[in-house]
């Protein structure tokens, strides 16, 4: 049987790992088989293994600190109520009974519907304001306006 060249292998290797990243959640494994590549050239050249695992770990490092200070630039700034988050701090009215009990509520918020529950299990009539404490998936966690303004009075 014969063994493939060393450069080779850093290949096959440095595929594998950038074909893996694709089936994780993270942003981690590619810049070790970004790092494999240097290290294919290094072998192609006739460079000893010692140093081909050098330039991999050198090259997958610098990969790796680069493209992590890149991504706290480009985060940076991010809104912090993005997506179903933005509810949270907004007023609605209670459309059906908000009842732990039952496991039923309904809010209007702007111009959208959502399932709701009640902060510390009140139950809240139809027709009360609320406003959203927190999004728990597809429900929000509301508090009436009265209660607030009631502790806001005390």
């Amino acid at each position: 049987m014969h063994t493939p060249e060393p450069w080779v292998i850093w290949v096959i290797l440095a595929a594998i790992l950038v074909i893996a990243e694709i089936f994780t959640a993270g942003f981690f494994i590619m810049f070790f088989g970004l790092g494999a590549l240097p290290a294919a050239a290094a072998a192609y050249f006739g460079a000893p293994i010692f140093w081909q695992l050098m330039i991999f770990i050198i090259s997958s490092s610098l990969l790796l600190a680069f493209a992590r200070k890149f991504a706290l630039k480009v985060t940076a700034g991010a809104p912090a109520n993005i997506g179903a988050n933005r509810m949270t701090g907004s007023s609605g009215i209670v459309l059906e009974e908000i009842n732990p009990t039952t496991a039923t509520g309904l809010v209007r918020i702007d111009r959208e519907e959502w399932r709701a529950e009640s902060e510390g299990g009140a139950v809240i009539e139809p027709g009360e304001w609320v406003e959203v404490i927190r999004v728990e998936g597809t429900r929000v966690v509301v508090r009436s306006k009265k209660q607030t303004t009631e502790e806001n009075q005390t």
